[in-house]
């Protein structure tokens, strides 16, 4: 039997780069779903933050497995929660500022859920959750971190980017590093490696 294509069903360059580097061979298939109606929805139902990852991310590989029923298809997905309150990719410069300035001095909580679909079923699935503290910054460095990031933080449902400067926001992260990019990509590869997709069996 031949080896499934892989497709990410995802428009996040993070999760993108993710699989890059671990050498998969994949497609991107943006999924086209309307998260944010997806959320009010789960919301009105008082769905947890890491189910409205798990779900979230089951729509996309969903969406996109129906449309590629022979492919492995991987979705993802990452909810932040913060003293009760979620937050989502900041729409603008001034709205990931404020993000910023009401995470400073908390703890927030990063959930994040991977799922993969075939043939329009859903064959796995992996949450994950993280546990990240941000230092008690001043608007001054906010602000200096901001102009060298620049709009790359309005990808990142954090408006930080930890592989990069947003490692400076940071006091202390509990959690898998890979899932704070927004992709549980151990247990990933590991699922994958048994369906023969990636470098081989690794026993």
């Amino acid at each position: 039997m031949p080896t499934p294509s892989l497709i990410l069903a995802s428009s996040s360059p993070s999760r993108r780069q993710l699989l890059s580097n671990a050498g998969l061979t994949f497609e991107v298939q943006p999924p086209g779903v309307d998260e944010e109606e997806a959320k009010r929805s789960l919301l009105s139902g008082r769905t947890a933050p890491q189910g409205i990852a798990e779900k979230l991310a089951e729509m996309k590989a969903m969406r996109i497995s129906a449309k590629h029923p022979e492919a492995m298809v991987v979705g993802g997905d990452s909810t932040l929660a913060c003293q009760g309150r979620l937050f989502d990719k900041p729409p603008s410069m001034e709205a990931a500022r404020k993000q910023l300035l009401a995470l400073r001095g908390q703890t927030h909580e990063l959930f994040s859920c991977v799922v993969v679909a075939r043939g329009g079923t859903r064959l796995w699935h992996w949450n994950e959750r993280a546990r990240l503290t941000m230092r008690p910054f001043n608007e001054a460095f906010l602000d200096a971190y901001l102009a060298r990031a620049g709009d790359a933080v309005l990808g990142s449902v954090g408006a930080y980017q930890l592989e990069g400067l947003g490692a400076h926001l940071f006091s202390r992260v509990d959690g898998d590093y890979f899932t704070i990019l927004g992709l549980p990509l151990l247990p990933l590869l590991s699922f994958l490696a048994g369906h023969g997709i990636g470098l081989g069996r690794a026993a």
